[in-house]
């Protein structure tokens, strides 16, 4: 026990004993009011109940604490985002309570530290580690500028039904386009690429990894396949990223997730008539409702606004065997830096290539 509690008893049983209050004061070395204080406690509470220790000196409001009832609408806005398979970080919180009129608006910082002490968070994953070796980057400014596309798959549904999903982010405005194929012959890439350009627009810049199908085959290393085709026809620069390394297909890697989250795990389908439902709605969903920082708050439509896009001139893909004469009778050729750049396309060199055309 301190030595303060035991003057504060020993006070108290001088006091009980009779002693008179300048006595006690005297023999402690304390002042008359802090005998006075001792025994008023002592009469109000009691031994039973700690009377001689100190109480919390802490102020019993805090002026700048939020209210309970913005926590608690912290708490539902993030909840509600999750539930939606929406972002619910504490950017996209800020803009739901800013939308709800919530009043005070608590600052990111604070958004955050009732998130995690909620234990409404999740454990981000490792991320990739580079190589060391710097390679070219295609930065879209504009809508339709560089379009990064990815396969998705095998998945699964009940029945049984195996597919492959073609997805494809536009970088500039975040915009996807979400197309299931059921397997991965090189029409089935040419129709989900078209379908894809029909509803995003036509690229300048096609950025893909380095699949099979996209680049031709190893049976004929020297021979282009069908989607470099594909993009010689309507004049749209194809990028193959190098080999082993998804990160440099960053963005549409990142759409993958939000992709198995919001669609595959959420939502229930039984034949190929709902998952090409829902792929559209899903896809809808992602670019009228959700919000990008790097858009300044805005959905991936807000920020297409009224650009101008290029559509292609038919809904219907054309056929992979007629890419051959398309390819051949536009104004665009392969040069001849692209010869070595095919040989090495096909054999895997693990550079950032890029399908070089000249007029």
């Amino acid at each position: 026990m301190k030595k303060e509690q035991r003057d504060r008893e020993h006070a108290i049983r001088s006091y009980l004993k009779g002693e008179s209050i300048t006595a006690i004061a005297k023999k402690l070395g304390r002042s008359r009011p802090w005998v006075y204080k001792w025994i008023e406690r002592y009469q109000a509470e009691g031994e039973t109940n700690h009377w001689q220790e100190d109480h919390a000196r802490s102020p019993h409001s805090n002026p700048r604490q939020l209210p309970e009832a913005v926590v608690e609408a912290v708490k539902l806005a993030r909840l509600y985002l999750y539930n939606q398979g929406l972002f619910c970080g504490a950017q996209a919180i800020s803009w739901e309570l800013e939308a709800l009129q919530v009043s005070p608006l608590p600052s990111l910082r604070t958004i955050s530290r009732i998130v995690s002490r909620e234990g409404l968070t999740h454990r981000r994953t490792g991320r990739y580690e580079p190589k060391g070796k710097r390679y070219p980057k295609l930065i879209g400014q504009h809508a339709n500028e560089v379009h990064q596309s990815d396969y998705v798959g095998p998945c699964y549904l009940s029945g049984p039904l195996r597919f492959y999903s073609m997805n494809s982010v536009d970088i500039a405005t975040g915009r996807c386009a979400v197309t299931p194929v059921f397997n991965k012959a090189a029409q089935s890439a040419v129709d989900a690429i078209w379908s894809n350009w029909w509803r995003l627009g036509i690229p300048k810049h096609q950025q893909v990894d380095n699949e099979l199908v996209f680049y031709g085959s190893h049976r004929h290393p020297r021979g282009m396949g069908c989607l470099i085709r594909l993009c010689l026809a309507h004049e749209v620069e194809l990028w193959f990223i190098p080999m082993a390394e998804p990160w440099r297909n960053g963005v549409v890697e990142k759409f993958n997730d939000h992709y198995r989250g919001g669609l595959l795990r959420r939502v229930m389908m039984q034949g190929a008539d709902d998952l090409y439902r829902e792929s559209l709605a899903f896809e809808a969903k992602h670019n009228t409702r959700y919000r990008y920082t790097k858009l300044q708050g805005r959905t991936p439509q807000m920020a297409l606004g009224q650009a101008q896009i290029r559509l292609p001139e038919s809904p219907t893909a054309p056929k992979h065997r007629c890419l051959n004469q398309r390819a051949a009778a536009t104004t665009w050729c392969v040069s001849s830096v692209a010869t070595p750049y095919l040989t090495s396309l096909a054999r895997g060199s693990g550079c950032h290539r890029k399908l070089f055309t000249s007029t």
